[in-house]
């Protein structure tokens, strides 16, 4: 270093040295955090010399300091123990222990419940995995759940938690092989015949899993002016599925009165806690995109006290969503009562959840309406009866059966474009005639052009508002629909979420419209669509892009928003989009080689020497539109 990078270092260390010195505290602040130091020794020494005093005094052993300290160490642990006691009260005897896994299973799931709090602690799906994974999914772990009974003892003094006591159990492990297997868990106190018993039950190829809870000899040891207890039940859901984006996008939280259809919290709010307390509670589901944990009460939850809380801010980056539910179950006061439950671990799988009762399949969205019917009745049983073909092959069955379904109506829809498009001269004559003057007397005269010669302008959205329906069906169900988690397809690998043959990365703008991604599926489905619009247009009534030009642009422009929305979607329904154009296509060449313009024609002239039948609802429109002519003419004198 040279010269001045010396002098510069120096006049540095200078400042920070004043600077150090004139904000650092002065010697009255020193002295007064002294005197309260000396102050805070000096009562902590008195404090210990009174404690000591009462050790000396209490045990009669202490005869030198030594022996004083001694003592007062063996008596802090039976402080302890006294501060434990009085803590728990009657539940002291079960406030230590060794935590036991226990596990019951059949075919299709496995549970492990804990020793301490008798809860289920984790759950195994055999017959799932997770994307990328070979081993059975796992619902949730120890980590990201807890269940719990709370207890209001000694007249309010307290509440304890079942979570924090070790019960006791003989079971170690049970496999169910046929009928019925059951584990109980028993927290003791400390009266004789007193205790809380756990009662799960388990049947053989079944997601059902039973929990009974027992209450014997609490009568006294509960508060008597208790008449319910709360269960608190909480999970963070982890993830499951290839993209965690589309799983957040789903999972939420169900619940059901007993008199009503099941609800549930918008999945896109971001927290949300909803009161029970319209009515009785039958159960309470906390669902995924593709699998769901609900408890279910044998008779009902009581409403007083009761919600459902969803949080979408986990801090883990591999949790979902954190959901929570506090459920009243009544207590009477009796030497012995029950109440029943049932956990459902398993696939939201239609007809599994239906086959339980309560309503369960309705957290599978099947979509409103009139439109639920078309996946219940259609698409499930499809998806049921042809389930061991591959998933791409059932949509393309479908799609196929949707078009033979279809064909009358698309068969009319051709003959009136090939009408429209055989009276192109007349209708482009109209439109000279008119070309500066009333545009109301050159809609009047083409439709009554159309009207004699029997041609329906609007039988062109026919199709399109009889597809519509099923299209919304399908948007709603095929995102959810288990039967196409982890099928691959082509180069899809899971139909059931988006496919990605590129990954470009985050790029701000075009991220947040279309995606990092490029999904082939997605960019053939709007290929398609764009064809069969120009087809539509140029081919089979073209005298609409010459009448409405604003709704020419809507008709190429929808496509392109259309596929900003599907580039993220489930690959399955841009598969089944694009199968519908291209089926298109071809019924539209079918009909143009069979059917002959010259016979159209030759018909249109036939029926334009008869009288025009109108309809009643054609004369309503008719004096509608005189109607509105006479009004603007009003005002334009």
């Amino acid at each position: 270093m040279d010269k001045n990078s010396l002098i510069g270092l120096g006049i540095i260390a200078a400042i920070l040295g004043i600077w150090l010195f004139f904000s650092g505290p002065s010697k009255e602040q020193q002295a007064r955090a002294k005197q309260k130091q000396d102050s805070i020794v000096a009562v902590q020494k008195k404090l210990a010399e009174e404690e000591a005093k009462k050790i000396v005094a209490n045990t009669n052993t202490a005869t030198t300091a030594g022996d004083t300290i001694k003592t007062a160490v063996v008596l802090s642990d039976s402080a302890k123990a006294a501060l434990q006691n009085d803590a728990y009260r009657d539940f002291s005897v079960s406030a230590k222990g060794t935590e036991e896994i226990i596990t019951i299973e059949n075919d299709v799931l496995k549970a492990y419940i804990s020793s301490k709090g008798a809860q289920i602690i984790k759950v195994e799906l055999k017959k799932y995995t997770r994307s990328g994974q070979t081993t059975p999914l796992i619902l949730f772990d120890k980590d990201s759940t807890n269940f719990s009974l709370k207890l209001d003892a000694y007249e309010r003094s307290r509440i304890l938690s079942t979570d924090s006591f070790y019960f006791k159990t003989s079971d170690k492990s049970s496999i169910v092989s046929s009928g019925n297997k059951s584990i109980t868990f028993k927290l003791e106190t400390s009266k004789p015949g007193s205790y809380i018993e756990y009662v799960y039950s388990l049947k053989d190829k079944d997601y059902m899993l039973g929990c009974d809870i027992r209450f014997v000899g609490m009568e006294k040891i509960i508060s008597s002016n208790v008449d319910q207890m709360t269960l608190n039940w909480r999970m963070n859901l982890p993830s499951q599925e290839k993209y965690i984006e589309k799983e957040k996008e789903a999972a939420t939280a169900y619940y059901k009165f007993t008199i009503d259809k099941p609800d549930y919290i918008n999945p896109r709010t971001a927290e949300e806690e909803k009161p029970l307390n319209d009515a009785p509670i039958k159960w309470v589901s906390f669902k995924q995109q593709f699998f769901n944990s609900t408890l279910i009460a044998q008779t009902e939850f009581l409403k007083d006290g009761s919600f459902v809380k969803m949080s979408g801010r986990p801090t883990s980056a591999t949790t979902v969503k954190a959901l929570s539910s506090d459920l009243g179950i009544p207590y009477s006061h009796m030497p012995s009562e029950k109440f029943g439950m049932k956990f459902y671990f398993g696939p939201n799988d239609y007809k599994t959840l239906s086959g339980y009762g309560d309503e369960l399949e309705q957290i599978i969205p099947t979509g409103w309406s009139i439109f639920s019917y078309i996946n219940k009745w259609m698409v499930i049983p499809l998806f049921d009866w042809l389930g061991n073909m591959n998933m791409g092959v059932v949509i393309l069955i479908l799609t196929m059966i949707v078009k033979i379904v279809l064909l009358p109506i698309a068969y009319k829809t051709y003959m009136s474009g090939a009408r429209m498009r055989v009276l192109k001269p007349e209708t482009e004559a109209i439109t000279a005639k008119y070309k500066d003057g009333d545009p109301m007397k050159k809609q009047q005269e083409t439709m009554a052009l159309y009207r004699k010669a029997g041609v329906n302008p609007l039988s062109g959205c026919i199709p399109l508002l009889l597809q519509f329906p099923i299209l919304i069906a399908l948007f709603a169900f095929i995102p959810a629909a288990i039967e196409l988690r982890q099928k691959g397809f082509l180069w899809a690998d899971d139909l059931s979420t988006y496919d990605s043959i590129w990954t470009f990365g985050k790029v701000s703008i075009v991220d947040s419209i279309y995606g990092d991604h490029v999904s082939l599926f997605a960019a053939l489905m709007f290929v398609s669509t764009i064809i069969y619009t120009w087809m539509n247009s140029a081919m089979l009534q073209p005298q609409q892009s010459t009448q409405m030009p604003g709704m020419k642009f809507m008709m190429y422009f929808m496509p392109v928003i259309f596929l900003a929305v599907m580039n993220s979607y489930a690959a399955g329904l841009s598969w089944y989009y694009f199968l519908a154009n291209m089926i298109t296509f071809l019924q539209t060449y079918a009909f143009k080689w069979v059917i002959d313009d010259k016979k159209i024609r030759a018909k249109i002239d036939e029926n334009m020497k008869k009288p025009a039948k109108v309809s009643n609802f054609q004369k309503k429109l008719e004096q509608m539109t005189k109607d509105r002519q006479q009004l603007n003419s009003g005002k334009k004198k």
